[in-house]
């Protein structure tokens, strides 16, 4: 799937207006009406015209082409990976910033300053993340909402099919359809799922590095300094099996 975002790619916008536009799971969101450019010529946003006649804009990378096909990411999608690249960037900057200052290569104030703005940025960051994990949860419930509706609508099909008031053309038509929603559903459920993994997973990575890296050397010296104990060896249990039963 090749993403269109250069000037000599111009003519791919252009000849999209008016085509459909689906989401990442098949479903058609609406229809390209027009794009937003900066002064310079670049494009910078696409308006979307809904089913209900609303029109909506989007960033221009949000948009993939894949010849007449014009699919649109997700804001949440774009914003997970935008995050998951940022927090472990900031993260080992000022990780390699603290070791210069430990090699003095660097001023003890100017270390203090800059630390002090990574510190900051990563503690936004990891906030919108957080916001962004509690959207992704409610999407994520709205999947589950959805996926118990349509099973609803799966049943009574079944049961009408059943008792003869849908003859059986009908109730393919509608079986395939439920079924085919139920995919998309589902799908869409896995992607946030894994979003949200993956957003939980680098938030507490990066806290655990930091605290690992704030603990005092000297508490761990006084741990290693201290003799353990001898403890009893372990008694030795031996189980029987009887014959003719179950084993333990």
């Amino acid at each position: 799937m090749k993403e269109m975002n250069g000037m000599s790619q111009t003519p791919n916008f252009f000849l999209s207006i008016g085509k459909p536009i689906k989401d990442e799971y098949g479903r058609v969101v609406g229809k390209v009406a027009s794009f937003a450019l900066t002064p310079s010529g670049k494009f910078d946003s696409v308006y979307i015209e809904l089913g209900d006649g609303k029109f909506l804009k989007h960033s221009i990378e949000c948009l993939k082409f894949d010849g007449s096909d014009v699919t649109l990411t997700s804001k949440i999608k774009l914003r997970t990976n935008v995050l998951c690249d940022q927090i472990p960037l900031i993260w080992r900057k000022d990780q390699a910033l603290k070791e210069l200052s430990e090699k003095k290569k660097i001023s003890e104030e100017l270390y203090k300053e800059l630390h002090s703005g990574f510190d900051g940025v990563l503690s936004q960051l990891k906030s919108e993340a957080q916001n962004l994990i509690e959207e992704i949860n409610k999407e994520i419930a709205k999947c589950i909402e959805t996926t118990v509706e349509l099973n609803y609508a799966l049943v009574n099909l079944e049961i009408e099919h059943e008792i003869g008031q849908i003859d059986n053309k009908s109730y393919e038509t509608a079986f395939s359809l439920i079924q085919e929603n139920l995919k998309r559903v589902n799908a869409e459920k896995s992607d946030l799922e894994q979003m949200k993994n993956k957003l939980s997973n680098i938030v507490l990575g990066e806290t655990k590095k930091t605290e690992e890296t704030a603990k005092p050397k000297m508490v761990e010296a006084q741990e290693t300094s201290l003799e353990k104990p001898e403890l009893p060896e372990p008694p030795v249990v031996v189980y029987v099996k009887e014959i003719g039963k179950v084993g333990m």
